[in-house]
């Protein structure tokens, strides 16, 4: 099938403009006609025409992006507005093209008769097994804003975590940059002019400065063995990362590493509650929201640990014996799923279990950020102290002995 763009008029003598796919363009026409519209124009849409639209934004969609989508949705359905006309009104309004495009195709499927669920299914890149499963519940049981509701909530708070996350991960990145420009400066700019005096001044130099030099001829001479080294060590463990025992075993390095590690497995924990929180109050089961949540993370670990978890819910225990049994959940989030079993209000407990591991992330990125800062302050100025007393120690002793 191929896109098409379309302008028509409708009864009424209002402009409509929008996007669908056909065989041809004659289908479109009809399809128009069908609707009551006189068309004006019908073109259909390359990628050359894609790409020659401008837009301000064209990136990855990204959680603040469905989040606010889904609010918008939920505001206009619960203000009594048709599905199809609260998405056309959204779509006009979002300057993310990606979503727009989306959109409008889902928006000119509805309008064939296709439910919200299924349209929405056939753009998983957007729309997830979450969303999906929340949206279908939602037609279901005849409230399709609430369902949206639970969505934005959950993708508003998904982006808060995932902005936090990203905080406490660039700021270690961005000082080892930094390390890095520094010290290809002092090796690029610095050292070879001192070694330039040191050759005027002759005479013997100083131990420490002579390590250092040749240190620093030994780096020289051969960066281009080490940068090929580098290179082939990269290139080694994304292949070796490909294969299925690799990937498991740097999925168990990633969760032991020091810090990070123990920020990686709450931040899954939080995404887990959270979305089983989503989904069981939307009304779907449990066997498939563990499926959901097995696709939430990359890591082997943890996806091994909530499929065994299904698999011991499918062979008769309960949730939370089965959570326990999987061997990667703490004891809180086992005795929290407990009490939601007991007391049937799963949905309830869950989401204040995710609160709880919300506000652990928060503490650790702050305890991380505390501990991480003085350690890359000592680690530039230790490096600064060695060059400078390898570079000024030859100075200082021609400055004594002219005394």
């Amino acid at each position: 099938m191929r896109s098409y763009r379309y302008v028509a008029r409708d009864g009424g003598g209002a402009r409509r403009e929008g996007h669908t796919q056909a065989i041809s363009s004659n289908d479109v026409l009809s399809w128009l006609r069908e609707q009551g519209c006189t068309p004006i124009s019908v073109s259909e849409i390359t990628l050359k025409t894609e790409l020659s639209q401008t837009s301000p934004h064209r990136g990855r969609i990204k959680s603040g992006d469905l989040a606010a989508l889904c609010w918008q949705l939920t505001t206009m359905l619960e203000g009594g507005i048709p599905i199809t006309t609260a998405i056309d009104t959204t779509a006009e309004d979002i300057e993310q093209l990606a979503l727009r495009r989306v959109l409008e195709d889902i928006s000119s499927k509805i309008k064939r008769g296709k439910p919200f669920s299924e349209c929405a299914a056939e753009f998983p890149r957007v729309f997830n097994e979450l969303c999906c499963a929340i949206i279908l519940a939602g037609e279901t049981s005849g409230n399709l804003a609430a369902a949206l509701r639970k969505l934005a909530e959950y993708f508003e708070n998904r982006d808060k975590l995932i902005k936090k996350v990203k905080a406490a991960v660039a700021y270690p990145i961005f000082v080892f940059g930094f390390i890095v420009l520094i010290v290809i400066f002092i090796m690029a700019f610095i050292i070879p002019r001192f070694r330039t005096i040191f050759k005027q001044i002759g005479g013997n130099l100083p131990a420490f400065t002579r390590g250092f030099m040749a240190f620093y001829d030994t780096v020289r001479f051969n960066l281009h063995f080490i940068a090929g080294s580098v290179i082939l060590v990269i290139i080694g463990t994304v292949l070796f990362n490909k294969t299925k025992t690799g990937h498991y075993l740097f999925s168990r390095l990633t969760l032991r590493l020091p810090l990070f590690g123990k920020l990686f497995q709450q931040v899954f924990l939080v995404t887990f509650c959270r979305t089983m929180a989503t989904l069981l109050s939307a009304g779907v089961s449990v066997l498939e929201v563990l499926d959901i949540c097995a696709g939430l993370s990359g890591n082997d670990v943890i996806r091994t640990a909530v499929v065994r978890t299904r698999q011991q819910i499918v062979e008769g225990l309960n949730i939370s014996l089965s959570v326990a049994s999987s061997g990667f959940f703490p004891n809180m989030v086992v005795k929290m799923i407990q009490v939601g079993e007991e007391s049937g209000s799963m949905p309830t407990v869950l989401e204040r279990t995710a609160d709880h591991y919300e506000r652990k992330v928060e503490a650790m990125i702050t305890t991380m950020m505390a501990l991480l800062e003085p350690v890359m302050i000592i680690t530039v100025g230790a490096i600064v102290l060695v060059v400078v007393l390898a570079l000024y120690l030859p100075i200082f002793t021609m400055s004594e002995m002219a005394k």
